[in-house]
């Protein structure tokens, strides 16, 4: 089946789960909202010491996640927390959103913990899904990395962070031939040299581009004979690091800093403007074990937790700055909007490129 086709029905069953949903998780949910909403709300200055004895009685948490390393990011968790069990569900971001609204439509609401991308969140806030949290390091991330729910509490926080942009290969290509920006992205002896994927990493770097440079720009990179790959961005690594390509548009900062570290000869280059994938952590409503919910929350946002995003596994965090500026594609939009812009985005990628 086709890919756009195939997301395109899970979003319309998506769409009609959701209106099933918010009736019937108000109902499932009352009787615990106030104890969840107020450890979520609780600012004090024994704050981990009160979730740390409310988790020991809880004993576990359940973690719904779509972050690959999420068993090697739990048991850092449950060695500093001994006695303490994460228990995780991983999977993609679309079967996780339709695993939690059909929990929630049944009435089992099972996730106490979920990180995943801002659509399946956005789909959560907008199913009154999500409880509003405060934690004390939510005021050392800048407003972009946070969706706020009022100026002290948040839906989700950013934990990690994917940056997208032009990588190449030095065995191929010489640094001082490499675009340093979108201007010299266009000029004319980049010529079959780009490549692209076709999934949601290239599209959001046409997104990207758009912003930056505008839709006319776009058009004109059609002279450059882009190949596009429908292929994820960390497939296009794989090829331009095997040789494959000289260059391409679509690729992971995270997957470069990896791959030198094996040997790899690939090298990224931040252009103008960055599209970031982030993932973020949101507390659910209908939390079972919120002391240790909101323990893990705050482990995972602490300068602690992001060392070992950014040192362990080469994720950025938001709480630093890289440089380059960043853009993240779904900030300040409605899920129906965003869904428009990528339509719009997708349709361009198919004009300026070939297969």
């Amino acid at each position: 089946m086709d890919s756009k086709k195939h997301t395109k029905r899970c979003a319309v069953q998506i769409s009609l789960l959701t209106i099933i949903v918010v009736s019937a998780f108000v109902s499932s949910a009352a009787a615990q909202t106030k104890s969840v909403a107020d450890l979520a709300n609780y600012r004090g200055a024994d704050r981990e010491e009160m979730l740390k004895g409310g988790a020991r009685k809880e004993g576990k948490l359940v973690w719904y996640t779509t972050l690959t390393a999420h068993r090697d990011i739990a048991n850092v968790f449950e060695a500093k927390y001994p006695g303490l069990k994460v228990e995780t569900y991983r999977t993609g971001s679309t079967d996780l959103l339709r695993r939690i609204l059909t929990e929630a439509q049944s009435r089992r609401n099972l996730a106490d913990l979920v990180e995943t991308t801002p659509p399946t969140l956005m789909v959560m806030r907008d199913s009154k899904l999500l409880m509003p949290y405060f934690s004390p390091y939510l005021s050392t991330y800048p407003a972009d990395s946070k969706e706020e729910a009022d100026r002290e509490k948040v839906f989700w926080t950013t934990d990690r962070e994917s940056m997208i942009s032009l990588g190449y290969n030095k065995n191929m290509i010489r640094a001082a031939e490499v675009p340093k920006n979108f201007a010299d992205l266009a000029k004319p002896e980049n010529k079959d040299k780009v490549a692209l994927s076709g999934d949601a990493t290239g599209v959001r770097m046409i997104g990207a581009m758009i912003l930056a440079k505008g839709e006319e720009y776009v058009k004109q990179l059609k002279a450059l004979d882009i190949k596009v790959h429908m292929i994820s961005g960390g497939a296009i690594h794989e090829l331009l690091a095997a040789g494959e390509m000289p260059m391409s548009l679509s690729i992971f900062r995270n997957h470069v800093l990896l791959g030198q570290s094996r040997g790899a000869p690939t090298e990224w280059v931040p252009l103008d403007l960055v599209p970031t994938n982030a993932g973020g952590v949101a507390l659910p409503a209908a939390s079972n074990h919120p002391h240790a919910a909101l323990l893990f929350a705050d482990f995972l946002i602490s300068p602690e937790g992001q060392k070992i995003f950014e040192e362990k596994f080469r994720f950025a965090t938001s709480t630093k700055n890289y440089g380059f500026k960043r853009w993240y594609p779904e900030k300040g939009l409605t899920l129906d909007r965003y869904e428009k812009a990528e339509e719009r985005w997708q349709k361009l990628l198919r004009e300026i490129t070939r297969k």
